[in-house]
């Protein structure tokens, strides 16, 4: 393998985790609903993930532990959000709270344990091409889920009659409800999405981009996902766009740092979060685009006997 594809690789591994928390997350606000959780939800998937491999010795089934993980602590917060009409952004905070504390619980007893790595798929002929061979053919499977993710929301939000109700409901739910809309059911069903992807993305971080289990290993992960939603101005290319950007300044600083370049290790460690909001904001420059695809129901309870 060159440098070359070694470097894509490691850029496709950081990015991939971001990436699934973002789309997921974009559905969820493109319903109107805003989910702070998304770092408990994918702290809770890593240490499920993690714990169900080490217990039954098959990646995959971490995989699967880490996804439902996510989808059972976003019902939590579906229920309390959507059924209760409790604060989304308290809710969300509490949820990410939630994760983090009783990830440490659980994980205890796996810290220092040899992971189970979910390992690549190696596409025959196609994986042994020169410099692009490795790189497109020979990832992980989350990997290639994200990027499916990524296409099938894109046609979904914009190409579908499903995608049509979901943007409704997040501009204008009391219309939506008004003409027979299931505004509670969809964003259920969103919430549900979101957590699934956020546990995935938790899945991948214990399963694949470090196969162990270390307490906060998300490190932040979610939050640049929420970040990435919102300065990608809710479309779907923009989030992958940008999801890759820190990809490649974390891969960036990590060789900064063996190479022992003469800057501060701190802020090499928070380069890739301040070029990725510092890009995102310039993209998102373009105020009129912006306005006209945030969601204008978006963090507002929507209670139908009110």
């Amino acid at each position: 393998m060159t440098v070359y594809e070694a470097i894509l690789l490691t850029v496709m591994i950081a990015a991939t985790p971001i990436l699934l928390a973002a789309i997921g997350e974009l559905v969820v606000e493109r319903s109107g609903v805003l989910n702070l959780g998304v770092e408990g939800m994918m702290i809770i998937g890593a240490v499920s993930a993690f714990a169900a491999a080490q217990i039954s010795g098959s990646a995959l089934i971490g995989a699967m532990a880490g996804t439902l993980a996510g989808v059972v602590f976003s019902s939590l917060f579906g229920f309390l959000t959507l059924s209760l009409a409790a604060n989304q952004i308290a809710t969300g905070l509490a949820l990410t709270i939630l994760g983090l504390g009783l990830s440490g619980m659980l994980g205890e007893a796996f810290i220092g344990l040899p992971g189970v790595k979910l390992t690549a798929i190696s596409i025959p002929y196609l994986s042994d091409l020169p410099y692009v061979g490795k790189v497109l053919f020979g990832q992980d499977p989350i990997f290639y889920i994200s990027v499916g993710l990524v296409i099938g929301v894109q046609f979904f939000l914009f190409r579908t009659r499903g995608g049509l109700l979901l943007r409704s409901v997040g501009d204008n739910h009391d219309s939506a409800h008004a003409l027979g809309t299931p505004v509670i059911a969809i964003r259920y069903a969103a919430v549900l999405f979101g957590g699934a992807c956020a546990g995935l993305a938790g899945a991948h971080l214990s399963l694949v981009y470090t196969p162990q289990w270390v307490e906060n290993m998300s490190a932040g992960r979610g939050w640049i996902a929420l970040a990435l939603v919102a300065f990608a101005s809710w479309r779907p290319a923009r989030v992958f766009a940008g999801a890759y950007l820190f990809g490649a300044v974390s891969i960036a600083q990590l060789h900064a740092q063996a190479l022992g370049v003469s800057v501060p290790s701190q802020f090499l460690s928070a380069l890739p979060y301040i070029a990725t909001i510092f890009v995102l904001v310039l993209i998102s420059a373009n105020r009129r685009l912006t306005l006209i695809n945030t969601p204008a129901s978006l963090g507002k309870p929507f209670v139908p006997e009110r």
